[in-house]
């Protein structure tokens, strides 16, 4: 297994997969279409984001997307990791692992003095994180509201 920068055509497989990525993300929260997650990536890509991927031979593994973004409240850049995906035939072989190390010493050789990444609270990438020396940094909190019809507005 390889890990590197993905090509245009893994780049291409890559957004092809990434709804369902981003589904299993959010644990079924989210359904995307193609051109939300064109969306969501062109402009990641566009400021200087790359995917890394693991690859053998020919088979793409899983990546994990990476770049910058600037803190909110000291206005400094921090690496950042976006996604993090294994697919579903190479899952339980330690993939994702090697995915975030890459992306750590990445991020790490281009000088962030900090990285951070978002994952929802139930996802089981959480231990993974964990494992890796992240921690919770702030913690987001939501509070479903009922459905109001049209009418009743």
């Amino acid at each position: 297994m390889e890990i590197r920068k993905a090509n245009i055509v893994e780049l291409e497989s890559i957004l092809k997969l990434s709804p369902q990525a981003l589904f299993e993300g959010t644990l079924g929260r989210v359904r995307p279409t193609d051109e939300r997650i064109k969306r969501l990536v062109e402009p990641l890509l566009e400021r200087g984001c790359y995917y890394l991927i693991a690859a053998e031979k020919d088979n793409l593994m899983g990546w994990i997307l990476i770049g910058s973004i600037k803190d909110q409240f000291t206005d400094e850049m921090i690496g950042f990791i976006y996604e993090l995906y294994v697919t579903q035939e190479y899952r339980g072989k330690g993939i994702s692992k090697h995915l975030m190390k890459s992306a750590i010493e990445h991020l790490q050789s281009e000088g962030y003095p900090e990285i951070r990444l978002g994952v929802f609270a139930d996802n089981h990438a959480v231990r993974l994180y964990k494992q890796m020396g992240f921690s919770e940094r702030n913690i987001t909190m939501s509070l479903r509201m009922p459905c109001i019809s049209q009418a009743a507005r």
